[in-house]
């Protein structure tokens, strides 16, 4: 079992940044694919990045590419969100996931594991 734990959330102005934080505890994220998602009030939850390990890849959606960056830690057990030129669009509850899948996809179902979410609020 993987234990998910998001931080880093809050309220900034556009085109300031945030970095986000997801740490792991129960089992070491070495092998898993790493995801951010996030879901907007009356919206579904949607694909933001992804990062596998070997061969290493990242993946992004068209809305945030350019702006945010993936990255991960394994000896701390944590994946990181950098979000720069942050729009009022961005505004949604960010997720963390992990997958034992070893590609980064898309959709909910290829995550097993889930985060509590961290709210990202920005005001324009």
């Amino acid at each position: 079992q993987v234990q998910l734990v998001e931080s880093g959330g809050g309220l900034v102005q556009a085109g300031d940044s945030l970095r986000l934080s997801c740490t792991a505890s129960g089992r070491t994220l070495y092998m898993y694919t790493l995801g951010w998602f996030r879901q907007a009030p009356g919206k579904e939850r949607e694909f933001v990045a992804g990062i596998k390990w070997n061969p290493a890849r990242t993946d992004y959606a068209d809305s945030v590419k350019g702006r945010f960056t993936i990255s991960r830690d394994d000896a701390k057990n944590t994946v990181y969100l950098q979000m720069n030129s942050l729009k009022p669009e961005d505004t949604a509850v960010y997720y963390c996931a992990a997958s034992p899948r070893a590609f980064v996809g898309r959709g909910r179902d290829e995550y097993d594991y889930w985060g509590q979410g961290a709210q990202v609020t920005v005001s324009s």
